[in-house]
């Protein structure tokens, strides 16, 4: 878990292909290019954090009450 803030941005990246690269660029001036593998491999990540993210966002929602 992250200790310090940072700031957590709603728009996406941008993202095309360029000469059999993978060209992303974001906010906070991100602006990177990959390999078509490394770009498939960070999409999965992405994808299996950002379901944790929601359903911990989600979770996060729920009133907790101690068991009687």
């Amino acid at each position: 878990m992250m200790e310090d803030k940072r700031t957590v941005y709603p728009d996406a990246s941008e993202v095309s292909a360029v000469d059999g690269a993978v060209e992303m660029e974001g906010p906070d001036a991100v602006d990177v290019a990959m390999t078509p593998e490394a770009a498939e491999e960070t999409s999965e990540r992405l994808t299996d954090q950002a379901v944790k993210a929601r359903g911990q966002r989600r979770l996060g929602q729920l009133i907790h009450r101690a068991k009687d």
